[in-house]
């Protein structure tokens, strides 16, 4: 058990990407400045948390002063092609939410063939994946094990079709019916293919109702990630409302600002209840 005061965690961030890419576009890391921020850590001591180690830090487990929570959203292709292959060369590890319904069987690809294909937009993969060509931009449950195997990923819930029932459904019980439907799927999916049930679900496009929470209690999911970034996430913190920093596509000199930051007990906690009551003011007067 850590002892010295001074080695404890007082906060842990959450990182939060969606693709690692050379496409160049929002929402995307290119390999070269996400193995910047790889190397960063392990060069300084960083651990990588799993889901479970992070959910035990919020109800009060001592974890070391330098850890930190990677997190991948959609469950991209690129996920596999380049981010398991630079957790594995540095020796971390990160959690990746997937769209279960969005996922096929068929055998692993190849890493080297796919670096030599073309980058894709993300747009390009939004339309692929709406046109029913998700296969083309989403891992494989057979990439999915190697990487479970390999120790590179975890894997939970991003709900199973990625839809916004708010927007969908103008009947309140429809939409009740069709958000609870939706992440009992994906629950049901994950323990069958993974052979363990998770309880940790990240939000599509970061949006959540009580509706949606309820849900997800219901489910069975007591870890539910954000993609707000108002508050820091410490000891006692509400498991229902986990917060993120968001990957803006920098490199390893931008993440150590962010975490050294984040991480001062001073500095960190005086920002965040600066940046919360700027947001609050801004919503007031919107």
């Amino acid at each position: 058990m850590i002892q010295a005061t001074e080695s404890v965690a007082n906060s842990i961030p959450v990182l939060m990407y969606h693709r690692v890419s050379q496409s160049g576009d929002s929402l995307t890391v290119s390999p070269e400045n996400f193995e910047s921020q790889i190397s960063w850590l392990a060069r300084n001591g960083y651990i990588t948390l799993t889901a479970d180690e992070f959910a035990r830090f919020l109800h009060g487990s001592t974890m070391p002063r330098k850890s930190v929570l990677l997190t991948f959203d959609d469950g991209y292709l690129d996920n596999y092609v380049h981010a398991h292959s630079i957790l594995l060369r540095y020796g971390l590890n990160a959690v990746m939410f997937l769209v279960t319904g969005r996922v096929h069987d068929g055998p692993f690809r190849a890493i080297e063939a796919q670096r030599m294909e073309a980058p894709r937009s993300h747009q390009a993969c939004e339309r692929l994946v709406y046109d029913g060509r998700a296969d083309e931009v989403t891992v494989r449950w057979s990439e999915v094990e190697l990487m479970r195997a390999a120790a590179t990923f975890e894997f939970h819930s991003h709900t199973h079709s990625h839809l916004r029932w708010d927007q969908l459904c103008a009947n309140p019980v429809r939409k009740r019916q069709n958000i609870a439907l939706d992440i009992e799927k994906s629950k049901a999916v994950l323990t069958a293919r993974l052979r363990v049930g998770s309880r940790h679900l990240c939000w599509p496009e970061g949006y959540f109702d009580a509706d949606y929470i309820d849900a997800a209690k219901a489910a069975g999911f007591d870890y539910l990630y954000t993609t707000r970034n108002l508050r820091r996430n410490v000891p006692g913190s509400d498991p229902l409302h986990i917060h993120r920093l968001v990957d803006n596509g920098k490199d390893a000199e931008w993440l150590a600002q962010k975490l050294q930051r984040y991480q001062d007990p001073l500095w960190g906690r005086a920002y965040y209840w600066f940046k919360r009551a700027r947001h609050f003011r801004n919503e007031a007067w919107s």
